[in-house]
């Protein structure tokens, strides 16, 4: 918007590097367990992918939810950086229970746990960064958080590789492990991150007035529906480690399936996080979805390793071109002193969509087979992808520029 340099990395506050590395911890602590779970679960205690599906569904869809209240107390408290040090204890605190777990429903009470922790550093931690991010670099900003949060989702899964083959298939030994960057996340939150001081000393009112709400506005209301619909089209990436499973792939080494994802996503987060800042917002989210039409399509052909990869890595593509994207809309649409609250509803409204979405995935794969999964999945891409093209000759209509 501002046609000075471009954005780099030294116009990013340090705060919001400080909170990457936090993330990129407590996703190497929870991807070393998350990347070898479904497998854990299958082979070890026994679940149908049925169970994996509603497991995934319930745990992400309870975080996403979890993020509506959290995101109202930090704007009603005017601080969020409380909520984000007691969300990531919480999540680290949770490690533990895996490593013990001895049934599915002691994996779905720790996951249940874990995510409510997500869920409450979620929306505190995203309404943060747009505080204290500059507006002409809060794209570049949010893809930085999400490219190191990325980094950490295939470092943890390297390492759960890496030591299931040292330690001969050991799944909880492994497990133990993932406390200790859970441990370090917390530590680097509580040190090295900022909070802005006119957060310490603003009184808010309550941002669930029915006068604060209606100041959420159409375009904001706009966001929080492209956000489900995306949802809906992408379900848990748990099914692509079973994909993976499926054509042959040694139990230890299936992690690195989402090794792959990840490092394409942390490769794309931060560059589409910047070319947001200049680009049309609504073109480049329809790119995203041709990126996940063409993952799915990929997917269904077969099980084959390479198959499988060349999938995962169109997902990577997919998540790198629009994770970013969508919290910086958020931003960018809603008052600065709801956005806690904003980013709260924008998650209650896709963690639905997600609990929906892979319970309709497991549904399909234990009925049908993982194909019909993937098919359904590119249908509703291209659902989305018509919605977003309507939605953008009303937007021409009204505003021609965005």
């Amino acid at each position: 918007m501002s046609g000075n340099a471009r954005p780099s990395f030294s116009k990013v506050p340090t705060s919001v590097w400080a909170l990457g590395f936090v993330s990129l911890l407590m996703d190497i602590s929870s991807e070393m367990i998350h990347s070898l779970l479904p497998l854990f679960m299958v082979g070890v205690l026994g679940a149908s992918a049925l169970t994996v599906g509603l497991i995934e569904g319930v745990a992400e869809s309870t975080a996403l939810i979890a993020k509506v209240f959290s995101g109202v107390l930090s704007d009603y408290l005017g601080k969020r950086k409380g909520l984000a040090v007691a969300g990531y204890a919480l999540g680290a605190l949770t490690k533990p229970l895996f490593a013990v777990a001895s049934s599915v429903g002691m994996v779905l009470a720790a996951r249940f746990v874990d995510r409510i922790g997500k869920g409450i550093r979620g929306a505190p931690r995203d309404a943060l960064i747009a505080d204290i991010t500059p507006g002409e670099v809060r794209g570049a900003a949010f893809g930085l958080r999400q490219s190191l949060d990325t980094v950490g989702a295939f470092v943890g899964p390297l390492l759960g590789v890496g030591l299931m083959l040292l330690w001969a298939n050991d799944f909880r030994a492994v497990f133990w492990v993932a406390v200790i960057p859970g441990t370090l996340a917390v530590l680097l939150l509580v040190f090295g991150v900022r909070e802005p001081a006119r957060h310490l000393e603003e009184k808010k009112t309550n941002p669930i007035r029915r006068a604060n709400i209606v100041r959420l506005s159409a375009s904001y209301w706009g966001v929080v529906a492209v956000g489900a619909v995306f949802t809906l089209a992408r379900f848990s990436e748990a099914f692509l480690v079973l994909r993976a499973q499926q054509g042959g792939i040694p139990v230890a080494l299936v992690p690195l399936v989402m090794v792959a994802m990840n490092l394409v996503y942390a490769g794309a987060a931060y560059p589409f996080g910047k070319l947001s800042d200049r680009m049309n917002h609504k073109t480049l989210l329809a790119w995203g979805l041709v990126a996940l039409i063409c993952a799915d399509l990929v997917l269904t052909t077969n099980d084959h390793w390479t198959t499988v990869l060349a999938g995962v890595a169109l997902w990577g593509v997919h998540l790198g071109m629009t994770q970013g994207l969508l919290a910086t809309m958020v931003a960018d649409t809603a008052p600065a002193d709801l956005r806690g609250t904003a980013y709260g509803v924008f998650n209650l409204i896709s963690g639905v969509a997600m609990l929906i979405a892979s319970a309709i995935a497991g549904l399909l794969w234990d009925r049908l087979g993982a194909s019909f999964t993937f098919y359904a999945g590119a249908l509703f891409c291209v659902v989305a992808l018509l919605g977003l093209f309507r939605r953008t000759r009303h937007s021409a209509h009204r505003h021609p520029s965005q």
